[in-house]
């Protein structure tokens, strides 16, 4: 099976959504090939008098993809908050019986573990069969907070368990995406010499100095996570309103904070190194049988509502199998002209396992 997957990551600074996002999705969000989108926000408004409004109903950036996503065809399969964190999952209607076993987690790593300000958001499924986990962080900020991101990271890996199968841990997954306001940072150079990088498109001079590339190669919980070239600007830190980088008196440098990558489960077979990926067109596989394909890995620079800009990546996910027999099925007549119309069967697999909890639902399209 090859499923197409669409994220997005975005620290929105709190602020009001814009009237459209629809770019944000690239421009086939309307013709029906991407098989699910996956939306990581950081810095969603969480003061007191919004949350209380967003606990009662949806925030509105949940709506605003809603609202984008759903007239085609999209269905919002899983959503997870903490505090300013938001992460929501929408996959085609079509793929809902053989989205299983979903599951979000949320660790706080703020203030020591009390404040949700900072941390990771996940969800996880099988996706016709196969683990799937995607996972939201965001990480402490500053140049000099280097380790502590370090740290973070590992304790929001470590927290993170989910209940039945054999994928408990994030990293037990098949494949695993991380992404978020990751906070990396850009060493060494000062704030002009970066801008004169980015001006004169010498972007590879930075990438040895970025400090989540450096760390690929020394700290051994990244090993295995894999990233696309950073052929687009350092997203962050712009003044609100602009597509200028910070003029503020504190003048902070650009950096590459929002990033997107991808780990494949280890098995007999090593996964590749980053660079082998890399000449390999960003391919990597898992066992000689799931492979993952990245096709585009980029910045949405129009948008200025927010100090960082989106950042977008697409990924085909080829798996060697497919689970692709629903455990219920439903008979409907096509038409329901009266009441004694309105009636359903079903019929379920036979290995399935009833419970108390199971439930059937109609919904009217389109769905929300």
């Amino acid at each position: 099976v090859n499923l197409m997957v669409y994220i997005v990551t975005w620290n929105v600074g709190s602020a009001v959504p814009p009237d459209d996002i629809t770019s944000l999705f690239g421009p086939n969000v309307s013709d029906g090939s991407v098989d699910m989108f996956i939306i990581g926000l950081q810095e969603v408004n969480s003061m007191i008098n919004k949350r209380l409004k967003d606990v009662l109903f949806s925030d509105q950036w949940s709506e605003l993809c809603m609202d984008t996503l759903c007239p085609f065809g999209y269905v919002l399969v899983a959503s997870q908050r903490m505090q300013g964190v938001l992460l929501l999952v929408f996959s085609k209607f079509c793929h809902l019986p053989f989205l299983r076993g979903v599951q979000t987690e949320s660790t706080r790593t703020g203030l020591g573990g009390y404040w949700g300000n900072k941390g990771g958001v996940s969800a996880r499924m099988t996706v016709f069969g196969h683990p799937v986990c995607f996972l939201n962080c965001h990480l402490p900020a500053h140049m000099r907070n280097l380790e502590q991101r370090m740290e973070d990271f590992e304790s929001i890996l470590q927290q993170q368990q989910f209940e039945g199968g054999t994928a408990t841990g994030v990293l037990d997954h098949d494949v695993v995406f991380w992404f978020g306001d990751l906070n990396f940072r850009i060493e060494d150079y000062d704030i002009h010499v970066v801008k004169c990088a980015v001006d004169s498109n010498k972007l590879p001079l930075l990438w040895e100095r970025d400090q989540l590339n450096i760390a690929k190669n020394t700290e051994s919980i990244l090993e295995g996570f894999i990233e696309g070239p950073l052929n687009f600007p350092p997203t962050y830190k712009f003044d609100v309103g602009t597509h200028t980088y910070d003029t503020s008196a504190k003048k902070r440098k650009p950096a590459w904070t929002d990033r997107i990558l991808w780990r494949l489960r280890r098995t007999g077979s090593p996964v590749p190194t980053h660079n082998a990926a890399l000449q390999r067109g960003l391919t990597s596989w898992l066992g000689g049988a799931t492979k993952v394909t990245q096709h585009v890995y980029r910045s949405h620079m129009g948008y200025t509502i927010s100090d960082h800009k989106p950042v977008s990546a697409m990924f085909s996910l080829h798996f060697p199998f497919k689970v692709d027999m629903p455990l219920a099925e439903l008979q409907v007549n096509k038409e329901w002209c009266k009441v004694s119309d309105a009636t359903v069967r079903f019929t379920v697999a036979s290995t399935y396992q009833r419970s108390s909890w199971d439930w059937v639902a109609i919904y009217k399209v389109i769905l929300r």
